[in-house]
């Protein structure tokens, strides 16, 4: 019993680490406005800020296959919580210290990518090493958590800057950052697992050289692209398909579609010893392509509002489920595959956003284009879980 406590903590860090990767993806956006008044920063150029931030922890990810095994789990995920928290930290002090505020904001968004870049790839195998039962219930729940935290921070950031102005938010920013520095306390003390001992797990050449691999590397590109396209667009489409502002498109828009998706992945979490995971998945595929026709298609904006919310649900186990089944099909693939399996993820979630935004501007600026022609991506997704499940029986 003391020794499952002992994991509980780890399960506990391992949550607060996905609520940190989520400060870092959804605090900063909403000082966009408040960089380019404060700042004098153009538009164009703050763009540079979400770039900068997927390009650093795509680029963690690719390298993470070379050095986490040599430097060990723990003093990396350690690592993440501390840049994490000083690149939120530096973020209130750098634009001023520097001739080009804009530079001294990217130096922190480079440094909080990182963390999170490395989140992404440690926190799934630390977890999936626990000697917990069920663990794919466990991996939705721990996937759970990045979701809630996108809510907290959108509402949580919104509610401050209502009651005490975004003339404050260097403040706001400092409490974002005691969550990492909190957590990486958590981390130095929490008992942590190897998911595969040394020398046991596959080499990266023999991992490139199995077709399952490359079957996974596609589902989870399908399943980040699948949940991004719609994520990142979602305020955007809320905004012009009801015809409402930006901040009731923020809260209608990418927060309800977080709100839908943590809720699928909590109940797949209670429910997964009674599923099959990969009818589950299937069923969700479906779904999901049914939602981006609601959302393309309808000539009601209230139906295209309940497709963008409803495929929050239907994405919410991708993600975690491609972990599970990767982890339970290739047991030897080590920190190699789910770093490969990160990289794929956001390589979806790069890809699929940006053909959103290339096909509606070749439409006049029509999004449900866009995301008509994103409705291929869980289309794809459905076609390898049918030829996964053909080549190897999966639970």
């Amino acid at each position: 019993m003391t020794k499952q406590l002992g994991y509980r903590k780890t399960l506990l860090a391992c949550y607060l680490g996905f609520i940190t990767q989520a400060i870092s993806a959804n605090f900063t956006p909403l000082l966009f406005l408040t960089f380019k008044s404060t700042y004098g920063i153009p538009l164009e150029k703050i763009a540079l800020i979400p770039t900068v931030f997927y390009l650093t922890q795509l680029l963690i990810d690719f390298a993470a296959v070379k050095f986490v095994d040599r430097i060990g789990y723990r003093i990396c995920v350690v690592v993440s919580q501390v840049v994490s928290a000083a690149g939120l930290a530096l973020m209130t002090i750098l634009p001023e210290l520097l001739p080009v505020p804009l530079i001294g904001i990217l130096i922190a968004v480079v440094l909080y990518a990182l963390g999170s870049g490395l989140v992404e790839v440690l926190v799934s195998p630390i977890v999936e090493a626990c000697p917990f039962e069920n663990k794919e219930g466990m991996m939705s729940l721990l996937h759970s958590f990045y979701c809630w935290g996108a809510v907290g921070v959108i509402l949580g950031s919104t509610l401050f800057f209502a009651i005490f102005g975004l003339a404050h938010w260097k403040i706001l920013t400092l409490i974002w950052a005691l969550v990492p520095l909190y957590n990486a306390f958590n981390f130095i003390t929490c008992p942590i697992e190897r998911l595969v001992e040394d020398g046991e797990s596959m080499h990266t050449g023999q991992l490139l050289r199995l077709p399952l691999f490359w079957l996974l590397v596609l589902l989870m590109v399908c399943s980040g692209a699948s949940e991004a396209s719609m994520a990142q667009w979602a305020s955007a489409f809320t905004e012009s398909a009801m015809g409402v502002s930006k901040t009731v498109g923020d809260l209608a828009g990418p927060c309800l579609f977080a709100v839908f998706m943590g809720t699928s992945r909590i109940l797949y979490g209670k429910m997964s010893e009674k599923l099959d995971l990969t009818k589950t998945m299937l069923v969700c595929g479906i779904l999901c392509v049914i939602c981006y026709l609601m959302a393309s298609l309808s000539p009601l904006p209230i139906i295209g509002l309940a497709g963008c919310a409803l495929c929050g649900v239907s994405v919410g186990i991708m993600w975690p489920g491609t972990i599970s089944i990767s982890a339970q099909k290739c047991p030897m693939g080590g920190t190699a595959m789910f770093a490969f399996l990160a990289l794929a993820g956001d390589l979806g979630g790069t890809v699929g956003p940006s053909m959103v935004g290339r096909f509606s501007g070749m439409a006049g600026g029509d999004l449900k284009i866009g995301l008509l022609f994103a409705a291929i991506f869980p289309v794809v997704l459905i076609f390898v879980l049918f030829v996964l499940k053909r080549m190897v029986k999966i639970r």
